[in-house]
């Protein structure tokens, strides 16, 4: 089932779903994005219950969140795939056939007004989950061989760097570079540390 944990199938949190009017699946679909968005900010499931109450929809906390997890679900694979509106609505219709045309058409009309930033947000976050630097080596090294430099006997820079990924799992990644790219790396460096200074 899609590797959700619902409470109930697909069609039966969709069933709950269609039960609320419009704009109140809008307004929590709304709250999803903003989570989404924003990881640190959690969609408040009590909160989101005492909205549906108010509204006078009497639905259980389990039902509510299977609510959330399942557009969260779907926002996500949005985000990570750069999926259109047209093909988020189709995979909503594929794994269930129990939505209305207005409910698809909000859940579209949000995604055409935020999919492109969520999707943004979510490749920056991959991006920043590239890893740490642990550890950084260099030595001087002169090249006295070779079946392709033209230029023998000239200086080059060998630099090993240790990296930490997300997980903790150490990998190494090692390159050479001229004494001229060297230069130009460490003056790069030297301004990062320079801009962290005023931090």
């Amino acid at each position: 089932m899609l590797g959700l944990d619902l409470s109930t199938g697909v069609d039966g949190v969709v069933e709950k779903i269609e039960q609320l009017p419009t704009d109140l699946f809008a307004e929590t679909l709304h709250s999803i994005l903003v989570h989404q968005k924003d990881q640190n900010r959690a969609v408040d499931l009590i909160e989101t219950c005492d909205t549906f109450q108010r509204a006078g929809i009497n639905l259980d906390q389990n039902t509510v969140q299977d609510i959330i997890r399942l557009m969260s679900h779907y926002f996500r694979l949005a985000a990570k795939s750069n999926l259109s509106s047209d093909v988020l609505v189709s995979k909503l219709t594929e794994c269930s056939s129990k939505w209305s045309k207005p409910t698809l058409q909000s859940v579209h009309k949000l995604w055409t007004e935020h999919g492109a930033l969520l999707h943004a947000h979510q490749e920056l976050l991959t991006m920043a989950s590239i890893g740490q630097l642990v550890d950084i080596q260099w030595k001087l090294g002169m090249a006295v061989s070779s079946d392709t430099c033209r230029s023998l006997n000239s200086p080059f820079i060998s630099v090993l760097m240790k990296i930490a990924d997300t997980s903790g799992e150490m990998s190494y990644k090692s390159f050479e570079m001229t004494v001229q790219q060297f230069q130009n790396f460490y003056r790069q460096f030297k301004e990062m540390a320079s801009v962290l200074e005023t931090v």
